[in-house]
């Protein structure tokens, strides 16, 4: 399909750099290589191979992954190589209700929305007014706004749904909130706690058995990217090694009965 004005696209230059921009009318975007005019791409397809003013621009088809990492933002967002392993470990499915607490810029929630596809919902709390906002802008641009239920609510209030297939929980002190976790899933709904330090998982992993939760894991996984340089494979100078301890567990019905 040729792209048009209001279309996202990925602006890939030589050198390897990426823009995500939203085509508009009269509009250009500036770059290091010179300026890129939004009307030289209107009628180009996404994977052209467009020359603009002295630069070769490659137009890509945004992913997730691309709308995760230039979004507009103001928290710390779950990193893809934490949030794929989510999705996973939660069984994210069509038809699931699931709660988000903790939305911040609302990268999670996003990828919560689209594998519960249409016929699923997430249930996404936040307390903070201003990240919610954004969020929600995040959300409408990914166009699954019809997918999620914004709750402004401090979760210490407890949470107005009831049998939850899956809840992910990225609060500053997650603890405290175990219980009232437990008491919104369904039997064995599946829990992740993302925690930014030890302390926390141990306090986590603590309330989880005390409350009954059964198959608790505790992970953290580091990513490692290569040059890809066939006659130079190596890798790169610089990883993104620890973002986050992940605590995983699933609920059984005789409170007080996890291990």
């Amino acid at each position: 399909m040729a792209l048009r004005y209001g279309d996202d696209v990925i602006l890939m230059l030589e050198d390897g750099s990426t823009y995500l921009i939203k085509l508009k009318e009269d509009s250009q975007l500036g770059t290091h290589r010179g300026n890129i005019r939004h009307s030289d791409l209107i009628g180009k397809n996404y994977g052209d191979v467009v020359d603009v003013d002295k630069t070769r621009v490659y137009t890509l088809k945004p992913t997730m992954v691309d709308y995760i990492f230039k979004m507009k933002r103001k928290t710390q967002i779950v990193y893809p190589k934490d949030s794929g392993f989510v999705l996973l470990m939660l069984d994210i499915k069509e038809g699931d209700r699931v709660i988000d607490a903790g939305v911040g810029s609302g990268a999670m929630c996003g990828l919560l929305a689209r594998y519960v596809g249409e016929s699923g919902k997430v249930f996404a709390y936040e307390r903070r007014e201003e990240f919610m906002e954004i969020a929600k802008k995040n959300i409408e641009r990914w166009g699954l706004m019809d997918r999620v239920e914004f709750k402004l609510k401090d979760i210490g209030e407890g949470f107005d749904e009831e049998n939850i297939d899956a809840f992910f929980l990225d609060v500053p002190d997650p603890a405290p909130y175990i219980e009232s976790v437990w008491k919104v899933l369904k039997g064995s709904g599946r829990l992740a706690v993302l925690c930014p330090t030890t302390n926390q998982v141990q306090s986590v992993v603590e309330r989880m058995n005390e409350v009954g939760f059964i198959r608790i894991e505790v992970w953290e996984n580091l990513f490692r990217q290569y040059k890809p340089n066939p006659k130079r494979l190596r890798p790169f100078d610089k990883m993104v090694a620890h973002t986050a301890y992940l605590v995983f567990g699933m609920k059984i019905n005789q409170e007080g009965k996890g291990s």
